[in-house]
């Protein structure tokens, strides 16, 4: 098929809703943007329709709120396209079968899914070992947003998709974030962004801000930006270990690319993470990031250097370093902004998938 003839969909399991634009709103812009250039269509297909933002330069199938795999092969299947990407769809399941007894076209999926961080359980290993032997077959390329990502996706469904795997990064918008211009040294300010929900781990920070000395929790506090359904297991947590003045719930901002620059470092405790757009984000408004050691973080995060890195639920750990943090005993001085510029600008990210094709 010529490039003048190209047509490719994607399908996406990712719900458009105006109040929430994300990065991933921002790269389907972009991408669908870079194929129009070089003469490639592109028909996207998720849950909903929505006009917001560049949506409506997109072509927008919706399967209304139904499965949107099936609604596609209901609907929309023929030789028509070059390729069908997916992006949050489950992999490796029947669906991937079906769709290439009807179509041609190159199947690549993207897994932006993170693990948990024991693993899961035997049973659903093997599982996944099962669906990897049956269906990955029909799968041509299978791509990670992080290198952590593409390790699981081969601990998941076997050894014999490596040849056929890459990893692409995330990426985020560089222009539009404000950058902070000099970090303080004496008395830091904290801010999170984080869905509230367990996994997240900030009671975890709860608990270590709890155990600091009484000298150095009166020079810490932190802004808490994000809601969610855990957020009242916070607040009780937070008055529990009496540590009301150390927090401030900010709710959802969506202002946040020019809010990150307002503090010194970011605090991301989470338990589970598969390549955290928001760390991105704090690193390129020059903000060190305070995070675990799960998922793709550290390969975003170099512990010492643009941000410290602990292990996942180590409350005496987080305790330690925000102590040497506050006390300044060590920081971060560098400007962790050009990482990002060098490495995770959304151009990249576009520039990555476009090649794909």
């Amino acid at each position: 098929m010529g490039l003048s003839q190209q047509k490719i969909a994607v399908i996406c399991n990712y719900e458009l809703l105006p109040e929430r634009v994300g990065g991933m709103d921002y790269f389907y812009w972009l991408f669908d943007k870079k194929c129009k250039e070089n003469n490639i269509e592109v028909d996207w297909f998720f849950p909903n329709k929505s006009n917001h933002g560049d949506y409506e330069k997109l072509t927008v199938f919706s399967s209304n709120y139904q499965n949107v795999e099936n609604y596609f092969l209901q609907n929309h299947t023929s030789n028509r396209y070059s390729h069908v990407i997916t992006h949050f769809i489950e992999i490796c399941t029947p669906f991937f079968k079906k769709l290439k007894i009807v179509s041609n076209a190159k199947v690549i999926v993207i897994d932006h899914n993170p693990r948990p961080i024991d693993g899961y359980p035997f049973k659903k290993r093997i599982e996944k070992r099962v669906k990897g032997f049956l269906h990955s077959k029909y799968i041509d390329v299978f791509v990670g947003v992080s290198n952590y990502t593409v390790n699981e996706l081969i601990k998941d469904f076997g050894s014999h998709i490596k040849h056929k795997t890459s990893t692409i990064y995330n990426g985020v918008i560089i222009n539009d974030i404000k950058v902070r211009e000099k970090r303080s040294v004496l008395n830091p300010t904290f801010m999170v962004a984080s869905h509230l929900r367990q996994s997240k781990g900030i009671q975890d920070l709860i608990e270590s801000v709890s155990l600091m000395s009484s000298e150095l929790k009166s020079k810490f506090s932190v802004d808490i930006y994000g809601d969610g359904p855990f957020k009242n297991n916070l607040l009780e947590k937070v008055n529990q270990l009496n540590v009301q003045q150390n927090f401030s719930f900010k709710g959802s901002k969506s202002n946040l690319k020019e809010i990150f620059c307002n503090y010194d470092y970011m605090l991301q405790p989470t338990h589970m993470e598969c390549f955290s757009l928001s760390i991105l984000e704090s690193l390129a408004a020059n903000v060190p990031v305070i995070t675990t050691n799960v998922g793709g973080n550290e390969e975003a995060v170099f512990n010492g250097e643009n941000g410290f890195i602990y292990k996942a639920k180590e409350i005496l750990e987080l305790k330690n370093i925000l102590e040497k943090v506050v006390s300044n005993e060590m920081g971060i001085t560098i400007n962790t902004r050009h990482l990002v510029e060098n490495n995770f600008s959304l151009e990249n990210m576009v520039e990555n998938h476009f090649k794909l094709l």
